[in-house]
């Protein structure tokens, strides 16, 4: 299980170049990808995407390329004489027309977009992957050490909580037959009081059926079985090593849900105070959950 926040970084030197590749994430619903690449790497940005998505599933990710020339040699700078010509061609046409000087200089020219280039620019694509693909390849495994160990901390604080919910259904189920019994012995005794003096013969059949009743509308058996299951599934999901963000985002809910219906049906100040427990224990899950993968 992965967290969805990380970073990664791998530096190799190819050819006279280094290559330096930095991938970063926060949390994110979706997967959400931002590359940052020179312009001599742009043809390749399709299949930069393609190989971290096919690594990534979620999380809000930036990918950064950066390419430094090592050694003295002289850079293989080179200008476009096309373009160069066109802007010459321009100008003068323009100072024709409007009737003012041609003050084009050969230095202005050298810094008009486009003239100067890399001599490599137009260097093969498949070559250009060559070189690069390991080195995102690289990054990536860092990209990925790093968020795994972020997961493994959030999977131990989510084993907690759950083992934290599962004592707490624990503590409701040995309370739940307490309420039963409290309430018929109330009402029995609400009933004598009410009776008192009175020759009537209490009707212990009437005073059960008006428990079975009170059993029926606070029993809370199945909304703590089904807790039960989903803190079994939680336990299960975090100990897989495929993304399970989504899937523990809609098992909160659920546990949400049912936490919500016991404390609805609450009946004393105990039982209460278990549902809000969990109801708080829920909501911390949530927040958790939130920042996995």
């Amino acid at each position: 299980m992965e967290s969805m926040t990380g970073y990664g970084r791998s530096s190799r030197i190819v050819g006279q170049k280094q290559i330096i590749v930095e991938i970063k994430s926060v949390n994110h619903r979706y997967l959400e990808l931002s590359t940052r690449l020179p312009e001599t790497l742009s043809s390749l940005d399709p299949a930069i995407r393609n190989l971290v998505r096919h690594s990534v599933s979620r999380g809000k990710t930036d990918l950064t390329i950066r390419i430094q020339r090592t050694g003295s040699e002289e850079t293989d700078l080179i200008w476009d004489q096309g373009m160069a010509a066109f802007y010459q061609k321009a100008a003068l046409e323009m100072a024709e027309t409007l009737h003012l000087p041609d003050d084009l200089t050969t230095s202005r020219l050298l810094n008009m977009p486009g003239v100067i280039l890399q001599a490599d620019s137009s260097e093969d694509p498949d070559r250009l992957w060559e070189g690069i693909r390991p080195v995102i390849e690289e990054a990536l495994n860092h990209f990925h050490a790093s968020r795994k160990a972020e997961g493994d901390r959030l999977a131990k604080d989510l084993l907690d909580k759950a083992d934290t919910m599962a004592s707490l259904v624990d503590r409701l189920e040995e309370r739940a037959p307490e309420l039963i019994e409290n309430y018929r012995t109330r009402l029995y005794d609400k009933v004598k009081e009410v009776l008192d003096g009175e020759n009537v013969d209490l009707d212990d059949s009437r005073i059960a059926a008006e428990v079975t009743i009170y059993a029926d509308k606070i029993c809370i058996d199945e909304e703590m079985v089904r807790l039960k299951s989903h803190v079994a599934a939680l336990r299960k999901d975090l100990q897989s090593n495929e993304p399970v963000g989504r899937k523990l985002d809609f098992l909160v809910q659920e546990m949400n849900r049912e936490s919500n219906t016991i404390l609805s049906k609450s009946t004393d100040v105990l039982t209460a105070d278990l549902g809000i427990e969990m109801k708080t224990l829920v909501e911390k899950i949530r927040e958790q959950v939130q920042n996995i993968e």
